[in-house]
């Protein structure tokens, strides 16, 4: 038992985020996306919804400095919503809470973010319903 680490960090997902190293991006998927067809290294957190696992994991996880746009969302596929994904603002007010100098996302397109994926360190995958509820994180230095 330790002392200080969210319930929501199983010990897989804790020892895959110390193993990762700066510039290592991390991809936390939603219900829809493709995990294990596309991951190098799968932890799955079925049950959670992605906005708790980012809080959780940002309280540890440094984003990278050296880059623009240290955090990734997929674009909207035009025609698929009328609006802009609600969970976009969830996830910006979570990682301004840890990093009050985000300034804001990168967006690219469906397939250039399965991409990204698939060179990613890992993916998390979730239960999260929210549509466009995936999200990449670049791992930074502390």
């Amino acid at each position: 038992m330790l002392k200080g680490i969210p319930e929501i960090i199983s010990p897989d997902l804790l020892k895959l985020l110390m193993e990762m190293g700066h510039g290592d991006d991390l991809v936390i998927g939603d219900i829809n996306f493709p995990a294990a067809s596309n991951a190098k290294r799968l932890v799955r957190c079925d049950g959670h919804g992605a906005p708790p696992l980012l809080d959780a994991i940002l309280k540890f996880f440094p984003l990278d400095k050296f880059v623009e746009k240290p955090v990734t969302l997929m674009s909207v596929v035009k025609g698929t919503l009328d609006k802009t994904p609600e969970i976009w603002e969830e996830y910006r007010n979570i990682i301004k809470k840890y990093f009050n100098s985000f300034t804001d996302f990168e967006y690219i397109d469906r397939f250039q973010f399965y991409e990204r994926a698939r060179d990613a360190y890992s993916i998390i995958a979730t239960s999260e319903k929210a549509l466009y509820g995936v999200i990449i994180l670049k791992k930074g230095v502390l």
